[in-house]
């Protein structure tokens, strides 16, 4: 969305006072460890644009609480199973040779927002190691959340993902929906029979750059709209605004063990075709 249809469609400019305002009426306090997955355009004229943003949502979780965000990096990945543009067969050998070990000062996200890109760069933000789904966090446990981020299982319960399950954080949702709720890729580690997939990326290992294949889970997020409407009827979702954006607030933790149930239950039928 262009910044003019932005602007058009705005009543007011949205300021960090306001959004601190509607964050707190929706329930983030502060002492929360938030992990917030947004959309610039969809707040409406931000008054500061991602910095604004980003201050609002420090000020909410406060000098006690942390402020997570995904920074995944696709572009960190194998080149073969680019689709949005492929590149040609014979490029292949020169990329896996040739692209840059993953760097988490330099290194930028990918579809994650210019809320996110800002962040990962922000005064005191850390960012764990890895080099395709890695966070950013700032706050008092920052530190904890992106030490130690092993490459797979990528979204297991010692990634960052599986810190904040056992420290009960928070997901906002903010302006987006459940298709990129990256929380429920931690239930699918807790889903029998999962299938997996070669993964490949470039990273640095005892100071040199190396083309790294590693074995994961293939993770799926075609169904996690569908989790996400059935978890609404079930578990207690808060709904607001903040400025123009539809936001959605609840419980990392009981998130992921519903989805985790869910998926046992209806990828099961799936895979048996009923």
């Amino acid at each position: 969305m262009g910044e003019k249809e932005v602007v058009d469609r705005t009543v007011r400019p949205v300021t960090v006072s306001g959004m601190l305002r509607d964050l707190r009426r929706l329930g983030v306090g502060e002492g929360d460890i938030l992990l917030v997955h947004s959309s610039l355009s969809s707040i409406g004229w931000v008054c500061g644009g991602p910095q604004a943003v980003i201050e609002a949502l420090l000020s909410a979780v406060g000098e006690e609480g942390t402020l997570v965000m995904p920074a995944q990096s696709g572009d960190w990945s194998d080149p073969a199973e680019w689709r949005n543009p492929p590149v040609p067969a014979e490029w292949l050998e020169v990329i896996y040779r040739e692209w840059p070990a993953f760097d988490p000062a330099a290194t930028p996200t990918r579809g994650m927002g210019r809320i996110a890109e800002l962040f990962r760069t922000y005064p005191g933000t850390k960012r764990s190691g890895h080099p395709q789904v890695s966070f950013s966090a700032n706050g008092r446990h920052g530190e904890a959340i992106t030490a130690g981020h092993p490459l797979t299982p990528q979204f297991g319960m010692e990634s960052p993902l599986g810190k904040m399950y056992r420290m009960r954080a928070k997901v906002l949702l903010l302006g987006v929906g459940y298709n990129v709720c990256t929380s429920f890729h931690l239930a699918e580690t807790m889903t029998p029979s999962m299938p997996v997939k070669k993964h490949g990326a470039a990273i640095r290992e005892n100071g040199v750059r190396v083309w790294r294949w590693f074995e994961d889970l293939a993770y799926d997020a075609d169904d996690f709209v569908r989790v996400g409407r059935e978890m609404e009827e079930r578990l207690p979702v808060r709904k607001g605004k903040v400025g123009q954006a539809e936001c959605r607030l609840f419980g990392l933790r009981e998130a992921v063990d519903f989805a985790a149930r869910w998926m046992a239950e209806n990828r099961r039928k799936t895979r048996n075709g009923t």
